[in-house]
């Protein structure tokens, strides 16, 4: 046995020394190889989801070997007129069109009906011919999905139905605590309608406060429902949530719902609650990397947890290969899941209220803490002391309070019949 944690200690010390001793990139565009039949060719790499940044590229860039990636947001059909004008741009300046299987598409005006079709626009010394066999080859992977499963005129995105698939997996394992505790089952749908509040609510109120506050004046209504009235009113979900703001206002509705509802301990709510809620923030992290959003720091190309988003936002900086720290985020999340859960069925600290919710509390804003320093900062961090960001400092608080909590636990223990009430 300590054979096998020996080697599972040096290859997690591995992986963290990769992650911290690899924060380098020159630098400029990122690098790849187009392979045209047998001939490697070296280009450079440009994407962005702005289209004035992609129109203005087209200007300035005097790389003779170029390709660059297009988002949906450069060719929406919805407004073609703007995006027809910016690829007129890479026409004239020698550059081909392809499709995403890298088919050259060539003597076809650009309509409204394909303009989503394209993919790639390359220029080379050499123009390519539509009989060559063109493919990309680069150090690290290019994370570039669709945003969602679009069902006719209506778009299911994943990071909504990440979300759902919190939400659900959440109910059914309360359900089956609340079985487990032998409490009547009446006392959950309240539980899951203020948890659902508090969490929506409370995520995007921390957002805005902690990350954007500007929104408050630029954009108001954005601030409280899926919209904005920026450029015209358009439907875009809450693109901006924050846990630490979900955690402060979770307190507070569970506290209502303890003293007012189950008439229980707000520990013993909260210790079954932190299990939920650890493998919810898995998938919102899921979510996250679905929307190219929190992204990490640059990162050697060669790394193996070098990543291309080529759909982040602009205000990340340049795109170039990063850490996928939403993965970093998911994949702790889901181990703090399993050792809580385990530690609920197979020992008695789910009668130790309090307990479960300190550890909870203190391995979770860990895994946030460490995670930060190889993030890109979300928006104005106007939190900021001894090289922390505003993320590690809202942090310490809450693992602060989690030895509290866990310390004071000894004080509210409870028999498995008292565990049980109310009936």
């Amino acid at each position: 046995m300590s054979t096998i944690l020996f080697r599972t200690y040096l290859v997690a010390f591995a992986l963290i020394s990769q992650c911290f001793f690899s924060q380098y990139y020159k630098d400029g565009l990122s690098d790849g190889t187009l392979k045209v039949n047998s001939q490697d060719i070296p280009v450079k790499i440009f994407a962005t989801s702005e289209p004035y940044e992609l129109d203005s590229f087209a200007q300035v860039n005097k790389n003779p070997s170029t390709l660059v990636i297009l988002n949906k947001s450069n060719v929406e059909k919805s407004r073609f007129i703007s995006s027809s004008m910016i690829l007129a741009n890479y026409k004239n300046a020698k550059y081909q069109f392809f499709d995403k299987e890298f088919k050259l598409i060539e003597n076809v005006p650009v309509t409204a009906d394909n303009i989503e079709t394209l993919k790639y626009v390359v220029r080379t010394e050499k123009p390519i011919a539509s009989a060559d066999t063109v493919s990309l080859e680069t150090s690290f992977k290019i994370w570039d999905p669709t945003s969602g499963i679009e069902l006719g005129p209506i778009t299911l995105h994943f990071y909504s139905l990440m979300f759902i698939f919190a939400f659900g997996l959440g109910y059914v394992l309360m359900t089956k605590m609340f079985n487990t505790d032998n409490v009547n089952l009446k006392y959950l749908e309240p539980l899951f309608t203020w948890t659902l509040i508090g969490t929506i609510l409370g995520a995007r109120m921390g957002h805005v406060i902690f990350y954007q506050p500007e929104l408050f004046k630029e954009d108001f209504w954005s601030v409280f429902l899926p919209i904005s009235t920026k450029n015209g009113l358009k439907f875009t979900g809450f693109s901006g949530l924050a846990s630490h703001g979900a955690t402060i206002a979770l307190i507070f509705t569970t506290l209502y719902y303890s003293f007012k509802i189950i008439k229980k301990n707000p520990f013993w709510v909260y210790d079954r609650l932190g299990i939920v809620v650890a493998i919810g923030g898995a998938f919102v992290r899921m979510g996250n990397f679905f929307n190219s959003e929190i992204v990490g720091k640059p990162v050697d190309p060669n790394s193996p947890f070098a990543l291309l988003f080529p759909q982040q936002s602009s205000e990340y900086g340049i795109t170039v290969p990063r850490y996928p720290t939403q993965l970093f985020e998911a994949i702790g999340y889901v181990l703090l899941f399993i050792l809580l859960w385990v530690l609920y069925k197979k020992t008695d600290k789910k009668y130790q209220q309090g307990w479960l919710f300190g550890l909870f509390f203190i391995i979770l804003w860990a895994i946030r803490f460490f995670v930060e320093f190889l993030k890109e900062p979300q928006g104005d961090e106007f939190i900021s002391f001894a090289g922390l960001n505003t993320g590690q400092i809202l942090s310490i608080p809450f693992m602060i309070a989690g030895f509290v909590i866990m310390i004071y636990s000894k004080k509210f223990k409870i028999t498995e019949a008292e565990n049980a009430k109310p009936e």
